[in-house]
């Protein structure tokens, strides 16, 4: 007969491979959408990747979706031990977030998509904060951060933003509204990634906060 303790890990490995399916499931539906697309206006497919893997979401989706793979895998390697260390879930976990805040309070008003790219958007903007959230706050190890841990997590969206300006600079095309150049203006543009970036700031703020919480608990 299998004891509480095993069940429960039993339920566990299983909620965790389903909130992995579901990243994992998001993103392939989304990377077929663009390649369809691609495809359908003859254009570049190797674009499509790269045009794909040029936002935040799929970035950090991504990321997610590697966290949750490696905590329900059981072989050990080096890049196992450092996805999951508490340091790196955490600022996956803040990135995650200001990926649902950021789309549901400047993008979601912006188009109202349909069918597979309404599932597509619906996992990798909601469900997947939502769930990655709750993986953080009941799976990951709380007690270890430090304040100054949020400073290393601001360099992924840093070096995004300037990755995003060298792009948009050389081809015309920007991810997102806000960063828009053409459009915006530098100033503006700088402004409002300044804003993101204090946003970000803030959610790492309350994570650190609620892992020193938890932990002394």
């Amino acid at each position: 007969m299998h004891s509480a303790v095993e069940i429960s890990a039993g339920w566990r490995r299983i909620l965790l491979l389903g909130a992995a399916s579901l990243g994992w499931g998001g993103l392939s539906i989304q990377l077929y959408l663009l390649l369809v697309f691609r495809w359908q206006v003859e254009a570049s497919l190797i674009g499509g990747l790269v045009t794909f893997f040029s936002f935040f979401t799929v970035l950090t989706n991504t990321l997610a979706a590697t966290v949750l793979t490696c905590a329900v895998t059981a072989r050990d390697s080096a890049a196992r031990r450092w996805f999951l260390k508490p340091q790196v879930q955490t600022g996956v976990t803040a990135s995650i977030v200001v990926v649902g805040l950021a789309y549901n309070l400047l993008l979601r008003h912006l188009w109202h998509p349909q069918g597979f790219q309404w599932l597509a958007d619906e996992l990798l903007h909601d469900v997947m904060p939502v769930l990655f959230v709750v993986y953080w706050w009941c799976c990951v190890r709380k007690g270890t951060l430090r304040l100054w841990d949020g400073l290393p997590w601001a360099i992924y969206p840093v070096v995004y933003f300037a990755y995003v300006l060298w792009r948009g600079h050389l081809i015309g095309v920007y991810p997102y509204p806000f960063f828009d150049v053409d459009k915006l203006g530098y100033p503006q543009v700088f402004i409002n990634a300044g804003q993101i970036l204090v946003g970000f700031l803030l959610v790492s703020g309350v994570l650190i906060a609620l892992d020193r919480w938890r932990g002394g608990r």
